[in-house]
């Protein structure tokens, strides 16, 4: 991991060097949102063709297993059969409205600066609606606001339909360290999230990892680094200020706009002032073997198609023809099959070869940059109030790609395409 020295001389003088930055920085929110209204809506059956479809399956694994985690525990720090109020903030196009429905939320209030994106994702509501009217056994869903703002700029709280709502949970996925072009920002957005919580309420998300992005940055001959699916490139490699360090990134057919690094230890305090305490902060390496064992985590990857079989089916092409982008599953299959000859009997010599469910090396460097994060709102005189299995933080060694295929049940954890 790259050292945390690399920004502390910025952090010693940010007070000066950030009045300097606010007056000097352009403002590419709105470049950003342009980005992301022009993005085509995709069915299913097309994203199926993406070169980065498993990649896309496993982020949202990654944000699946996360709300889902922290619904329970808002629920559980409340009394029984109370309502489930949550914030999205930077919505998109809605990919997380089955996640709520899921949930079994109540209220919801989406936020986004792409005007199109919300309106997609307010359709993307209606559609439900009356999908549900329609079956045989309608479900109760939860009811829903739409507002297109700009959550770095706008005081979310002043748009709400009731502006007294609070929330048990706010849910800030892949988007929050837009808003770090500039202090101003990041601190509207901070606000936006915290300052409506409820005490013992979550804020929750999904972030570039500033240490490992640097630190790949450090490692590489020029200022840009990549693969086949994704590509960051910086001005410079030693220039990294709190707000407004930007680079550019580039993931096939998602991503192709200026983004800001988030140097997450001043995020922490930034946070800290709504009297929030951080109780999570994993790399999605980590987050995936920690969650890998879990029953009802291990089933979505089936469900959601998160990892790609390896050697594929018969009549099925792997997704990348990166050379070397699968010696990883390659060595795991051979110690599967090894291990298989040795155990088994005579009468077991027919059984089906070994498979199992991994990414590519491609992939994984791709999705392997971010990190998910979980803050709890405490109470007035400082008391936590959820039940806490976590409570310090810790960094895991992060594991070669070998052994985050899912290889202990490949049969069942594999992709059923």
């Amino acid at each position: 991991m790259v050292s945390k020295h690399f920004y502390e001389r910025q952090y010693n003088n940010c007070v000066a060097s950030m009045a300097a930055t606010e007056q000097d920085a352009p403002d590419l929110s709105q470049k950003v949102a342009q980005h992301y209204n022009q993005l085509e809506e995709k069915g299913v059956d097309k994203r199926k063709d993406s070169r980065i479809f498993y990649l896309r399956n496993f982020n949202n694994w990654i944000k699946s297993v996360l709300i889902g985690e922290y619904l329970k525990k808002a629920r559980l720090s409340k009394p029984r059969e109370s309502e489930l109020t949550i914030l999205d903030l930077a919505c998109g196009k809605g990919g997380d409205l089955l996640k709520w429905r899921k949930g079994r939320i109540d209220q919801l209030i989406c936020a986004d600066i792409a005007a199109t994106s919300v309106e997609q994702c307010e359709k993307r509501y209606t559609d439900m609606l009356e999908r549900n009217s329609r079956d045989r056994r309608p479900q109760q869903i939860f009811h829903a606001e739409f507002h297109t703002a700009d959550c770095g700029r706008v005081r979310l709280k002043d748009v709400y339909r009731n502006p007294a709502t609070t929330f048990d949970l706010v849910s800030c996925q892949f988007s929050l360290h837009y808003t770090f072009e500039s202090q101003s920002q990041a601190e509207v957005m901070v606000r936006n999230a915290c300052e409506s919580l409820r005490p013992g309420g979550f804020f929750i998300g999904t972030i570039p990892d500033g240490y490992e992005i640097v630190r790949r940055l450090r490692e590489a001959d020029d200022c840009s680094y990549g693969n086949s699916v994704y590509k960051i490139t910086f001005n410079d490699k030693e220039d990294f200020p709190l707000f407004n360090c930007q680079y550019s990134f580039y993931l096939e057919g998602v991503v192709d706009c200026p983004e800001f690094l988030v140097y997450f230890p001043l995020f922490v305090k930034m946070v800290e002032q709504y009297n929030m305490r951080l109780v999570c902060r994993k790399t999605f390496a980590d987050f995936f073997n920690d969650h890998l064992h879990c029953p009802e985590s291990r089933g979505m990857l089936a469900r959601m198609h998160t990892l790609e079989t390896y050697p594929p089916d018969a009549g099925v092409e792997l997704m990348s023809s990166v050379v070397g982008d699968y010696e990883h599953a390659e060595l795991k299959v051979r110690q599967l099959e090894a291990e298989q000859t040795s155990e088994e009997s005579s009468a077991d010599r027919g059984r089906r070869p070994a498979k199992l469910g991994t990414l590519s090396k491609s992939e994984w460097e791709a999705t392997s940059i971010y990190c998910a994060f979980a803050f709890e709102k405490l109470a007035d005189d400082g008391t936590q109030l959820s039940v806490d299995d976590n409570p310090t933080p810790q960094a895991s060694k992060r594991k070669a790609p070998e052994q985050y295929s899912a290889e202990d049940e490949p049969a069942k954890a594999r992709p059923r395409l």
